[in-house]
């Protein structure tokens, strides 16, 4: 990790008890959500660690985006933040304690972990194959469940300000391994809830509606604008808006939450 990752030093440089922590999974791409939350983290003031895996976004249509890190961690930095980025393949079951390890030695103790990753191939009840499906739950679900483990049996957050935020989906139809596997995501993250509350950690999932990260043809980003009824789709913004939200100490209150930031689609 350069010293610019690390965040600016001198006078210039916040320093680690004054600003929280938060790890943000799944953060490949300047465009993405993930980026997105962590733009939007490291403006209200805490320091930033991030995951990507390159392998992914190469092998989906949109590619990989070459600079991609060193772009979000130079606007991360320009926040005042301190950051790191560790790429991880969280199909691996070994990679969450391996992240939360590099997360600790270089930053310091998690305060809100805010998972972003994903696997996403279009395919079907007919068309899935059992390797397409095995994968999506290793990362979309194991991988949650392993995060949150770590993260509860790691936790140093002060009680009361601990947060858990899971990106999820509704889709289904023709996308089915992914729609089933983050279904089962937002079912680990509610459980957090519950089983995390002795830690005064509050944990939701969040759907954020259709956004147009690169993936969406023409047609379905037509048919998308046409049945939200604010006429256009969402951004990765308006995701970060409200997990900046959940994550700060006027969001305490909501927790075991599935929050519908979808624009009113029908």
């Amino acid at each position: 990790m350069t010293p610019s990752e690390r965040g600016r030093p001198g006078r210039d440089r916040v320093s680690p008890a004054a600003r929280p922590l938060a790890l943000v999974t799944g953060v490949g791409r300047t465009v993405g959500i993930g980026a997105g939350i962590a733009r939007r983290l490291a403006a209200s003031g805490w320091d930033i660690a991030f995951t990507h895996w390159t392998p992914y976004d190469e092998r989906m249509p949109w590619g990989s985006e070459p600079g991609a890190t060193e772009a979000i961690t130079g606007a991360l930095v320009g926040h005042g933040a301190a950051t790191t980025s560790i790429e991880a393949d969280l199909a691996d079951p070994d990679a969450p304690a391996r992240i939360f390890d590099e997360v600790e030695r270089t930053l310091g103790g998690v305060t809100a972990l805010v998972m972003c990753h994903c696997e996403s191939v279009d395919s079907g009840l007919l068309d899935t194959t059992v390797e397409s499906f095995d994968r999506h739950f290793a990362v979309n679900a194991r991988a949650t469940w392993l995060l949150i483990r770590e993260y509860g049996r790691r936790c140093a957050a002060a009680p009361g300000t601990g947060r858990i935020v899971g990106l999820t989906s509704d889709h289904t139809v023709g996308n089915m391994p992914y729609g089933a596997s983050k279904g089962a995501m937002d079912r680990i993250t509610l459980a957090a809830a519950r089983e995390l509350a002795h830690l005064g950690v509050t944990a939701n999932a969040v759907n954020p509606g259709p956004v147009d990260t690169g993936w969406m043809s023409e047609e379905a980003r037509a048919d998308c604008v046409r049945r939200v009824p604010l006429g256009r789709l969402g951004t990765p913004q308006d995701a970060a808006h409200l997990v900046d939200f959940l994550c700060s100490p006027q969001g305490q209150w909501i927790n075991g939450q599935l929050l519908m930031s979808d624009g009113g689609i029908g």
